[in-house]
């Protein structure tokens, strides 16, 4: 296998806003340069990165302030406020990850790319909205906002988060864009938040949905359709257990994709969890065409160990 590498990198949500925090703007740019410093790391080695984020926590609270500003000015549609996380995240990401590398005498211009996705306008998501957004909810609150016409579900036990449709990605809008960049040697943030979701109408052309794309088949299919070597995500886990939380709990270093299948088919990666990077892991390989592609989960702080597989789970073809 090459030592460098073309990756295309997926960040959690979590990644700029932590759970235990505030989530502010200056508690996003400090997770940023931290964020920043496994990226560059990766850079250093010589690998170049396509650069992918979720927007779960930016984007339930972007409509929290919609909601809190609406008898003050115009609110904004769901469409609108993905493209404005997207844009302020890539922003954030870029600026961290450019002033890192310039620390490190490293000379390279990060670009962030608004990013358009089409998704099925029947896509039953639109009918059974699924993907949560946003923080926890009390009960009084969950009542308040479901009266104002929010979908929310209890995901434990007195603990509601609203929930939006996820349809699945079919097409990125921008790909001969981010080709042309990639191919030029750039290091590019896209699909931010999963990409804005679209849908082709017949005489008016492309317009916005209210929904959020899973950030992880979003990142399968940016990776498909850019023939990368590798697919890495970025999460708070060293590697991937089967088991978790159980006595036989076993972290896995190296699956194939017939055994991720299988073990997502046992429920063994829950769908709020790690469900979708595994159905994105397969996603990849099943169509890649490359025998040697591989996709790693590992642990945001260590991307650089990941890669060369200390750390991480490697799902490979097999």
């Amino acid at each position: 296998m090459k030592d460098r590498q073309l990756i295309v990198v997926a960040l959690g949500g979590n990644a700029i806003s932590r759970p235990s925090q505030r989530g502010d703007v200056a508690d996003q740019f400090a997770n940023s340069r931290n964020t920043a410093v496994p990226l560059a790391d990766l850079v250093e080695q010589g690998h170049q990165l396509v650069i992918t984020h979720g927007n779960g926590p930016q984007i339930g609270n972007f409509l929290l302030r919609n909601e809190a500003a609406a008898d003050k000015i115009y609110p904004l549609s769901m469409d609108v406020a993905v493209a404005h996380v997207q844009g302020g995240m890539g922003f954030m990401i870029a600026e961290t990850l450019r002033n890192e590398l310039a620390r490190r005498k490293v000379d390279r211009c990060v670009a962030g790319v608004i990013t358009m996705i089409e998704v099925d306008r029947t896509d039953p998501s639109f009918t059974d909205p699924t993907k949560p957004i946003g923080r926890a909810l009390t009960r009084k609150e969950a009542d308040r906002f479901a009266a104002e016409g929010w979908t929310i579900r209890e995901v434990e036990s007195g603990k509601f988060r609203r929930v939006v449709p996820s349809p699945v990605p079919k097409r990125i809008l921008e790909i001969d864009h981010i080709r042309r960049s990639v191919e030029a040697g750039e290091l590019l943030v896209v699909c931010g938040g999963g990409g804005i979701p679209v849908v082709r109408e017949p005489v008016n052309g492309y317009r916005g949905v209210a929904a959020v794309i899973d950030k992880d088949l979003a990142s399968s299919m940016l990776a498909t359709q850019l023939d990368v070597d590798t697919m890495l995500v970025l999460t708070n886990v060293d590697r991937i257990s089967i088991d978790f939380g159980k006595p036989t709990e076993r972290a896995i270093e190296t699956m194939t994709a017939t055994q991720a299948r299988g073990w997502l088919n046992e429920g063994q990666f829950p769908p709020g969890s790690m469900g979708p990077k595994v159905q994105g892991a397969l996603d990849f390989l099943d169509a890649s065409s490359k025998p040697h592609a591989r996709v790693i989960i590992g642990p945001l702080d260590n991307a650089a160990d990941a890669v060369t597989g200390k750390v991480g789970t490697s799902i490979t073809k097999g």
